[in-house]
């Protein structure tokens, strides 16, 4: 049953005696979950337990337990303030300048990361064909993030693309591809429109050598009135070319992706063995480096272009990926390590 007038003040002096003793903002966090965690949290189970009253009794107790939370949300709202400025004295006063200090030797020139190198040898590449470069929110609402990119509701295809949502925002998440922008740029210049995305994506990942929470992607698009898989093909063929050599092949095959019907998986021949087979390969001759297809009319109607008159093809590059195969770097770690170390040698 929900709390009575002497629990009520018991509650009240438990949460005031814990925010006490709350000395960093982790903490502080650690106990409105406690307390407000919609899955655990102990006052979300009082709220829960309202269900079991009739609706007299229900109308009293819920006024008088959502008092309580109001009182013990300013209280957390206070606490918070307090250490926020608390946390920003002391950064202040980590970062204080002596400006009587004589002046320090100057430093090494730093050097452009790998990530940005390749990024602009693709973007001159692309801009040479009459592309443009976008950039899009990496904050996204699930609308522009799945739904109109043909994910629709609980569809399978979101497994593979889990991320991260923000607090009390359902709506609102770190996107998990540059797709996006597709529907953005499609909706603000219209077609004919030639365009690619370079940006950072983030998934819910475990970490290891070949996976990270965080990593980048370039993102391609093409619409017009006469659009074909030549076309496409013959794009992503200089790309291939263009980082890894004129020898260089590509293949592709049939893959599902949601936005695009018919689907492809490109692959390279191997820039080490160059289709012999080596440990970078797997010993099959070839690499994954993108996924593309031709864009899906769902897709195309959800930017505001007309699908019978206009179609149009759609890739999407590992630009991490593309990194990790060009300088053989072995660890995606490694490219957001902020290890000297590692970035001198580019």
């Amino acid at each position: 049953m929900p709390i009575n007038k002497e629990e009520y003040t018991k509650l009240q002096q438990i949460f005031a005696d814990e925010l006490e003793r709350v000395s960093e903002l982790v903490a502080l966090e650690a106990l409105e979950q406690t307390y407000f965690s919609r899955a655990s949290g102990s006052f979300t189970a009082l709220m829960k337990e309202l269900g079991t009253l009739s609706p007299e009794e229900r109308k009293v107790r819920g006024q008088e337990l959502n008092q309580l939370k109001n009182e013990l949300m300013s209280q957390l709202a206070a606490k918070r303030a307090d250490l926020e400025a608390k946390t920003l004295g002391d950064i202040a006063e980590s970062e204080a300048i002596d400006v009587t200090q004589p002046l320090l030797p100057a430093k090494e020139p730093g050097h452009i990361h790998p990530i940005s190198q390749v990024q602009a040898i693709l973007e001159d590449l692309f801009t040479s064909m009459g592309f443009m470069v976008l950039d899009g929110p990496e904050l996204e609402d699930d609308y522009h993030n799945f739904e109109a990119l043909n994910y629709r509701f609980n569809h399978p295809a979101r497994d593979s693309q889990d991320t991260f949502y923000i607090k009390n925002h359902s709506d609102w998440l770190m996107r998990t591809h540059t797709s996006p922008v597709q529907i953005r740029g499609l909706k603000k210049y219209g077609a004919p429109l030639r365009a690619i995305v370079p940006g950072r994506c983030f998934r819910n990942e475990s970490t290891d050598a070949r996976h990270e929470h965080t990593f980048y992607q370039l993102e391609g698009l093409a619409v017009d009135k006469v659009i074909s898989v030549a076309h496409m093909k013959g794009v992503l063929e200089a790309v291939a070319k263009c980082l890894y050599g004129n020898k260089t092949e590509v293949r592709m095959r049939p893959k599902f992706y949601p936005f695009v019907e018919p689907g492809v998986n490109g692959e390279v021949t191997c820039f080490l063995c160059h289709g012999d087979g080596c440990h970078v390969c797997k010993h099959t001759g070839w690499m994954e480096i993108f996924g593309a297809g031709m864009v899906h009319p769902n897709v195309l109607k959800a930017g505001g272009i007309d699908s019978k008159k206009y179609t149009g093809f759609a890739f999407g590059l590992g630009l991490t990926r593309l990194v990790m195969l060009k300088y053989g770097i072995e660890d995606v770690r490694h490219l957001q390590s902020g290890d000297m170390r590692f970035l001198e040698q580019f």
